[in-house]
């Protein structure tokens, strides 16, 4: 295995990581050349069932089941919504509220860059809830993110909503832009350029063998978005 990667958790049932960013969880539907950290700890750890997926960009929990019964549990889990999920993201935007629940209907894979967008029409329901960790350099968040239901970017699609922005993405920007304003006021060469601002922190489940024992895993912030945050820190 090339890639250094940290165990988070492992037993005899369940393997959780920290995932890098910039690879993939699971094979990519066009390039089968590219890495993928699924295959790459299946060569270390022998077979293992992908639970749930992190965008490439995005570092954090990733859970993994090593026999196909745990695999059904999780699953039926994440698709109970009994699986809590908590996102730190460095954000552009200005937030009043220190607390706020989004609740737009998103409609997935809705244009040709496959965005996933507000829809009240023919939107399904989604709920967010935006926590303010920490007020940064001018209009910059450090934010707590717990979606409630679990659609392909619905972080940022919320977030877009808001008026904000995650540093680094550039698929989503806010709607209706500011006026008057740039996008986010870094240096092309900032860290904030290279990838999408946002880590999985934490992920709280049911052990599939012991229904009665809930873990929760937490997953330490990656060099990048811990520079980030020191050089957004009001001095």
């Amino acid at each position: 295995m090339n890639l250094p990667i940290e165990i988070l958790f492992e037993d005899e049932h369940l393997l959780a990581v920290n995932k890098p960013a910039g690879i993939l969880t699971i094979q990519d539907g066009y390039d089968a050349a590219k890495p993928f950290l699924s295959h790459l700890l299946s060569e270390h750890f022998g077979r293992l069932w992908v639970v749930h997926r992190l965008d490439r960009d995005t570092s954090g929990v990733l859970l993994f089941a090593r026999n196909a019964q745990v695999h059904r549990s999780l699953s039926l889990q994440f698709e109970r919504r009994q699986v809590q999920k908590i996102y730190h993201l460095i954000t552009y935007g200005h937030l009043a509220q220190e607390e706020i629940e989004v609740t737009h209907p998103l409609r997935v894979d809705a244009d040709r860059r496959h965005r996933t967008v507000v829809d009240p029409f023919r939107g399904k329901p989604a709920c967010t809830i935006f926590r303010i960790l920490k007020r940064l350099e001018n209009d910059f968040l450090l934010l707590e993110a717990q979606p409630l239901s679990g659609y392909t970017h619905q972080i940022r699609a919320h977030l877009s909503a808001l008026g904000l922005q995650i540093l680094g993405d550039k698929l989503y920007k806010p709607h209706p832009v500011p006026p008057n304003r740039p996008i986010y006021p870094l240096a092309p060469d900032s860290p904030a350029t290279q990838r999408v601002a946002l880590h999985a922190f934490a992920l709280s489940f049911r052990h599939p063998q012991s229904p009665r024992k809930r873990i929760t895993l937490m997953a330490p912030y990656p060099s990048d978005f811990t520079s980030l945050l020191e050089i957004l820190i009001p001095a």
